[in-house]
């Protein structure tokens, strides 16, 4: 393992490197091959998907088409659905709990990069900060999740809300930023 796929893992700030270049490559490989399955294919997708995910809970499905940085730091619970078009940029954990429902284009991201620091930002640097969904939360269509959010248990987020802060358990949270509306 190289410096910086090290660095990456600590969640510290790292460079892109060729042995990052070369587990993504092994990631769109498996990826290409998932998002070809046929329909009814679903035995195919989740032998693809137990080879990229670090965790594949009993009856998880992700449905094509499927989009990951990495795939090795991706968490899936049981019987949690991800719905078409997901993109999970796993350059630090992605831990979906058990039961969540996860709908189409929804977007984790966990790479975050210098905001006042314009020379480390040209430069490339970035940092992983790791995105927890809690057990039976659910996000609506198009939600981004941004670094370091934890989504609490029993949640549900909005479609098109853009999360840039902890969501507590058992609430409605809506909007860009995303905010706590209502406890359910």
């Amino acid at each position: 393992m190289g410096e910086q796929m090290a660095r990456m893992l600590r969640n510290e700030w790292y460079l892109d490197e060729p042995d990052l270049q070369e587990a993504r490559l092994r990631c769109l490989r498996i990826l290409d091959r998932f998002n070809a399955t046929q329909a009814d294919d679903d035995e195919q997708r989740r032998l693809l998907l137990g080879r990229l995910v670090a965790g594949l809970g009993h009856e998880a499905v992700v449905m094509p088409r499927f989009q990951c940085s990495y795939g090795s730091q991706i968490t899936l619970g049981a019987r949690s659905f991800v719905n078409h078009d997901g993109l999970f940029m796993d350059d630090a954990v992605i831990e979906i709990g058990e039961d969540v429902r996860i709908g189409p284009r929804v977007q984790l991201l966990t790479a975050t990069h210098p905001v006042e620091d314009h020379e480390r930002r040209r430069a490339g640097w970035e940092r992983p900060l790791p995105i927890v969904v809690g057990s039976n939360a659910w996000l609506g269509g198009g939600v981004i999740v941004c670094p370091g959010v934890t989504i609490g248990e029993n949640a549900v987020v909005g479609a098109g809300s853009v999360v840039t802060r902890d969501v507590p358990a058992q609430v409605l949270a809506v909007g860009n930023p995303a905010r706590v509306v209502r406890e359910i």
